[in-house]
């Protein structure tokens, strides 16, 4: 097994952030006790290397569990098998249960890191990474032949570590069906303060869960940084339900609970591969805009394996692969390359324009602005 180190481990502060609880990739709250910590949950589809030397080298990425974990619709094990009949390498899945934050605290630690590659960061995975290590954790990637198709409004990193690979694009999912008279959501984040949509928004929490966290982003965007918090004040009086996290909104929504909630422009693949009414899953995008939610793959600083890390990166961002990758995550493409299935376009929808902040923006502003709005909305 190839280990490598972290000789720095982070500041006090970073071990004393990591203490205890930390979030995950959804920003729910994980045990990060040392026995979860040392161990990772592996895949053991394929084939894996020993010790031999004519046997093929082994990458081993890190990831979250829903990219492997359904073998005939999850992206990974159809990556493994298609990389691996390609070129002579194997591929080996690691899957922790706090996810990229099991990296960061052994690196905190600095304790061996196996992995060669993360996929599946965002940008506020990035900046919990940069603000709790001193060294860093993953290495910069400039040399890919595709990389110059991934669409800019997507990138995230300003070092050049993470490269995007697909996207969700946060909108609201309404149910034209919902009450005597035809239902359709408002155009606007104004609209929805209206008294005729009192008590028919289903969020989740920003704290708590990253689609909501993206929707409070977008309302930031949408109504300025000095007006954010008056809209949720208004938002509130007119009866919006903040839950934990999406499944339980959504569980929500599809149990007839409320005519709309907050969530992704592919809604409508889903249901329509399980045979729904999508009169019951209408889009809109507010102001004619969704919030683009990238996610990412990088290299670890120190991997024994760079040819074969960027050899990946670079099968990924193909224009099949890319297509395949949508498809089966029910995301977007992060290239302009990919060429979608008919089906797919046909339900799932892009908005007519991706808005997003950039990494610097939110690295300065992210922890207050979720805080201003805890203290107001959770407070009050």
């Amino acid at each position: 097994m190839k280990r490598r180190s972290f000789l720095t481990a982070a500041g006090a502060s970073g071990v004393a952030a990591l203490a205890g609880c930390i979030g995950n990739g959804d920003g729910t709250e994980t045990d990060s006790g040392a026995t979860e910590t040392e161990t990772a949950t592996e895949t053991t589809t394929g084939t894996t290397t020993g010790t031999a030397e004519d046997e093929p080298p082994e990458l081993v990425v890190g990831t979250y569990s829903s990219f492997v974990d359904a073998p005939s619709t999850s992206p990974g094990p159809w990556l493994k098998e298609t990389f691996e009949s390609e070129f002579d390498a194997t591929i080996r899945y690691e899957r922790p249960d706090s996810e990229v934050n099991h990296y960061i605290e052994r690196a905190s630690r600095g304790v061996d890191i196996a992995a060669d590659l993360y996929v599946g960061l965002d940008v506020n995975m990035l900046i919990r990474i940069d603000e709790n290590l001193d060294s860093p954790m993953f290495t910069s990637v400039d040399d890919l032949s595709n990389r110059g198709d991934v669409k800019e409004s997507l990138e995230f990193d300003p070092d050049g570590r993470a490269v995007p690979y697909d996207t969700g694009y946060i909108c609201l999912v309404f149910n034209k069906l919902f009450g005597d008279s035809e239902f359709t959501a408002p155009e606007t984040f104004d609209g929805l303060l209206k008294e005729q949509y009192a008590n028919d928004l289903l969020v989740q929490n920003p704290v708590s869960s990253a689609t909501g966290k993206a929707f409070l982003l977008h309302s930031i965007k949408a109504k300025g940084r000095d007006s954010y918090l008056d809209f949720w004040q208004k938002l509130k009086e007119n009866g919006v339900r903040v839950l934990k996290d999406w499944g339980t909104s959504y569980d929500a929504y599809s149990k007839g609970e409320a005519p709309m909630v907050v969530s992704y422009s592919t809604d409508q693949v889903y249901a329509h591969e399980s045979g729904e009414d999508l009169a019951k899953h209408q889009l809109r995008f507010l102001n004619d805009q969704g919030y683009a939610n990238p996610e990412g793959m990088a290299m670890f600083e120190g991997t024994d394996q760079p040819e074969l890390a960027r050899t990946f990166m670079d099968f990924m961002l193909r224009p099949e692969i890319q297509a395949e990758i949508a498809v089966r995550n029910v995301q977007y493409p992060a290239t302009t390359t990919a060429e979608l299935p008919e089906s797919f376009g046909k339900y799932a929808q892009a908005p007519p324009e991706a808005v997003t902040f950039n990494y610097d923006t939110l690295r300065d502003n992210l922890s207050d602005w979720t805080s201003a709005w805890e203290r107001q909305f959770i407070g009050n």
